[in-house]
């Protein structure tokens, strides 16, 4: 019965104002998640694992400077004891390009044991991964690790999809300039309104779903 309310309601909201549906939803998304998203190591409550988004890596291997934020981020929960486990999620549709890879190496190379990071190598999109963390990987709890623009759509995705999820956001207005994060975060609000409709509406399949994996 819930489903089918959500239903009404987002048709109605999808079928009004064009301007105020993206930002009617991206406020109701950071209300629901606000209480679940951190800014501070020292606050994150301890969970089994972190899952780290990818956010692009160069042709020479080398993370994007948003992606080395958020794995330096998942490194210090790993360090600090706020988690065990690492799953790191990304894009590897093609050989000549490997998000995960790149992301566990960075990892590795600062400290963390290779056999406590997971690879997710079809996590295409946030929804994706927050699907295949559940049905893939059996995660049920988690700390997701990504830039504060993200985060809000991120921890409502997974919570949605049954991975009960809090959030660690890493620096971005404070970071990197006023046009780059003006770009994400415009973006951002047209992807909640996809996340919205995919979770709550079509509810599709990942593009690659499998067999189980489980953590390592």
């Amino acid at each position: 019965m819930l489903f089918s309310h959500w239903r009404l309601l987002l048709i109605i909201i999808f079928g009004s104002s064009a301007v105020l549906t993206p930002l009617f939803l991206s406020s109701y998304v950071n209300a629901a998640t606000n209480q679940r998203r951190f800014t501070q190591v020292s606050k994150v409550p301890s969970q089994p694992v972190a899952i780290v988004f990818g956010a692009g890596v160069s042709p020479e291997g080398v993370p994007s400077p948003m992606l080395a934020d958020r794995v330096d981020a998942a490194i210090e929960l790993y360090k600090q004891g706020h988690v065990k486990k690492l799953l790191m999620t990304g894009d590897n549709s093609r050989e000549d390009y490997n998000e995960v890879g790149v992301m566990q190496q960075y990892a590795v190379e600062n400290g963390v044991p290779i056999e406590d990071i997971t690879l997710d190598h079809a996590g295409f999109s946030t929804y994706e991964s927050c699907y295949r963390a559940r049905k893939i990987f059996g995660v049920e709890q988690a700390v997701l690790v990504t830039q504060n623009f993200h985060l809000p759509r991120a921890v409502y995705t997974c919570n949605q999809l049954g991975v009960e999820s809090v959030g660690l956001g890493t620096p971005d207005w404070e970071r990197y300039s006023s046009k780059t994060v003006g770009r994400y975060t415009l973006r951002e609000k047209l992807s909640i309104l996809k996340a919205i409709w995919e979770i709550h509406v079509t509810r599709p399949q990942p593009t690659f779903l499998g067999n189980f994996e489980g953590i390592k």
